[in-house]
């Protein structure tokens, strides 16, 4: 899995814990909607400080982004087809 897949899903799943719209995890985050929604599908490619504000909103060490695992199992669980 793409790295920007792989942090896109486990944004989405850390963010879905915790009951947030994007809406709101924007507002938490101080990012707009959209850029949200692009880091969630793969397609926006975040510095490493944009991470640390993600995280610091999510109340969760950067690692948590990483996790390949967790990522595929929450992918093939919200992905049709």
């Amino acid at each position: 899995m793409d790295i920007r897949k792989r942090i896109g899903w486990n944004v989405r799943r850390l963010r879905a814990q915790r009951e947030l719209t994007q809406e709101d995890f924007a507002t938490d985050s101080g990012f707009d909607r959209g850029y949200i929604s692009g880091i969630e599908r793969g397609v926006r490619n975040p510095s490493v400080l944009v991470l640390e504000r993600l995280c610091s909103a999510l109340k969760v060490d950067v690692a948590e982004l990483f996790d390949a695992g967790k990522a595929a199992e929450y992918a093939s669980l919200n992905t049709r087809g």
